[in-house]
């Protein structure tokens, strides 16, 4: 796979499509978390009553050197896990001895959040700020990811895959907004307002199955016209099981990550990837249920324009 060798354009398509999605100044111009204001005290005592079972799935990849990242993408380093002192006794022989470690990593590098900051588009960010309010020492001056202090909510799950019948998609599959609709249907619910929205397509199980460079190339992922469908209905959140989010390489010729613009830039909705849904997909198909509490709280570093999560959908 080889990168645009000539400046791409958006293009008339994804400025038509960017008008009907923003929301710059809906939460007035100081907001810095977009569609987590979506996440009221009601949609969150909502939420809690999905809890039935009190099961918890972990949908998060392990952090470890044989990561999801192939060097694609320069500096998003897969973890490097170091120990710094083992079984040290600091405060003399015979004392309480201590081990610690420390790990260098991109932000982005595994399961993760997309800060609104991540993308840029047209030299904006999200709700009109300028580009350049990410700097090299200080990070993201607005919107950065310490921003969004609490990603709790109804997690609502949309099998893609099992939707369409099959256990993963192609991997030049777009998912459509019909795609939605039909996972939808088979979750036997109406995604609302403040819901987080995950897309199952199956392509994590590549990456599981120890092919790296296939999970990310060809990836399946979402449509350009899918950012519409959860403006739609208020989605707070989405994220899904590829390492790219958007269909890769994009359905658009030499339209790149028009969904990463659309969604943070535009929609100020945050994005995930690197999602294990696996067993979550297991567990509601046996219940026929595909709603839960999620709980998905970023890592608050400051000024970041990405953390690392760890969510966990309680049935």
């Amino acid at each position: 796979m080889s990168l645009p060798t000539s400046p791409p354009t958006l293009g008339p398509e994804f400025h038509d499509i960017a008008k009907r999605v923003n929301n710059w100044g809906r939460w007035g111009p100081d907001d810095e978390i977009g569609t987590l204001n979506l996440i009221t005290d009601e949609v969150v005592r909502e939420a809690a009553a999905e809890i039935r079972t009190g099961r918890r799935i972990p949908l998060a990849l392990p952090l470890q050197a044989d990561g999801v990242q192939t060097g694609m993408i320069p500096g998003r380093v897969n973890p490097l896990h170091a120990m710094v002192q083992i079984n040290q006794e600091l405060f003399g022989p015979g004392t309480v001895a201590c081990s610690d470690d420390a790990v260098t990593m991109g932000l982005q590098a595994g399961t993760h959040w997309d800060a609104l900051t991540h993308v840029s588009h047209s030299g904006r960010l999200y709700n009109g700020r300028p580009a350049g309010t990410v700097t090299p020492h200080g990070g993201a001056e607005f919107s950065g990811i310490d921003k969004a202090r609490h990603i709790v909510s109804r997690g609502v799950l949309l099998d893609v895959a099992r939707a369409r019948g099959v256990d993963r998609l192609e991997g030049g599959h777009a998912v459509t907004p019909e795609d939605l609709e039909a996972a939808e249907q088979l979750a036997g619910t109406e995604v609302r307002s403040g819901d987080i929205v995950l897309v199952r397509t199956g392509q994590v199980q590549v990456y599981l199955s120890g092919d790296k460079h296939g999970y990310g190339y060809p990836s399946p992922g979402l449509s350009i016209r899918t950012p519409e469908w959860f403006h739609a209905r208020d989605v707070a959140a989405v994220a899904n099981d590829t390492l790219t989010f958007e269909i890769f390489p994009p359905e658009i010729e030499d339209l790149w990550l028009p969904v990463h613009a659309l969604d943070l830039v535009e929609m100020g909705m945050l994005q995930g990837q690197n999602w294990n849904l696996e067993e979550l997909s297991t567990a509601c198909g046996q219940k026929n249920r595909f709603t839960f509490f999620l709980s998905a709280m970023p890592e608050p570093f400051v000024g970041a324009t990405g953390t690392p999560v760890a969510p966990i959908a309680i049935l």
